[in-house]
């Protein structure tokens, strides 16, 4: 937190990329080029890919393999020094997003220098185009109105910025998430350390509408890592109801028999192999969450 006179919080950005939107990325980039106060230093990560040709002052790293977009992320983390130390905060924005003002940056300096046990911030998606936000998109579970602002359990991957004493205090991304609810890990390992999380829906990142299932391991990544977030950080007694009412979710919304059958070939996975280190969180996290809106049993 900055003392009233004292330097502004240091930001910083990270950005993954598979390079291949280099026109959309490129838009990204000239947009925080863009943003008021000082500048933000910007680092691009090729997950498994070459990095597109970028402005003169943006560090890249091109890694040999895709390590998902967890890994791809706490790559970028380091490059800013170990758990990110080298600025207060770090932007994580997706590749073919867009900041939509030029006040994002500054806003959330004064938003963590004001707050200092705020630990991470969750911006609105919005489209382009109609400049809609799609319910998916509000991380709260009354999500009517994208427009309020409010404290929430988690955030969105791609649409974020966290104080990077978050990392060095309850550790990076689980990489071996690869990809689907990382940043609920994330969220509920901060929450645990006492950080709190704000939805913003005045800090905007324009991103195309799209469905998650356009990915094709969507559905089986979704249930694996279902069943590991739950058997990390879940008291023992929460486990099987969190599961077992997703499970009924995901039937009410009658997917497709190939999507179901890849659901519940992940959920078998997400039994049957390694999730990382288990801290099953205090039972007092799970009443703080459950004032919040959203106990975590959904």
């Amino acid at each position: 937190m900055s003392a009233p006179g004292s330097a502004p919080l240091k930001v910083g950005a990270v950005i993954i990329t598979m390079g291949n939107r280099p026109d959309e990325l490129r838009a990204l980039l000239d947009s925080v080029a863009k943003q008021d106060g000082d500048r933000v230093e910007v680092v691009v990560v090729g997950n498994g890919s070459p990095v597109p040709e970028v402005p003169e002052g943006v560090r890249t790293i091109e890694l040999p393999e895709n390590l998902g977009i967890p890994g791809g992320r706490n790559v970028g983390i380091e490059a800013f020094g170990p758990s990110g130390r080298d600025v207060d905060i770090l932007l994580f924005l997706d590749d073919d997003g867009l900041l939509a003002g030029h006040d994002t940056a500054e806003l959330c300096r004064t938003a963590f220098a004001e707050d200092p046990r705020l630990g991470i911030v969750s911006f609105r998606i919005a489209d382009p185009d109609t400049g809609v936000t799609q319910r998916r998109h509000v991380p709260r579970l009354r999500a009517s109105d994208p427009m309020r602002s409010s404290r929430v359990t988690t955030f969105l991957g791609g649409a974020n910025a966290v104080r990077t004493q978050v990392f060095a205090e309850v550790g990076g991304l689980p990489d071996e998430f690869f990809y689907a609810h990382e940043e609920t890990d994330l969220a509920w390992r901060a929450l645990d350390a006492g950080w709190m999380i704000d939805y913003r829906s005045d800090m905007v990142l324009y991103h195309p509408t799209t469905a998650p299932s356009r990915h094709a391991v969507y559905h089986r990544m979704v249930a694996r890592n279902r069943v590991w977030l739950a058997r990390r950080n879940l008291p023992a007694l929460l486990v099987p109801v969190y599961l077992g009412v997703w499970m009924l979710l995901t039937l009410l919304r009658r997917p497709s028999r190939p999507a179901l059958k890849a659901w519940f070939g992940g959920f078998r996975e997400g039994w049957s192999t390694a999730c990382g280190p288990r801290k099953p969180m205090k039972w007092r996290t799970v009443w703080r969450l459950t004032r919040l809106g959203r106990p975590p049993v959904i």
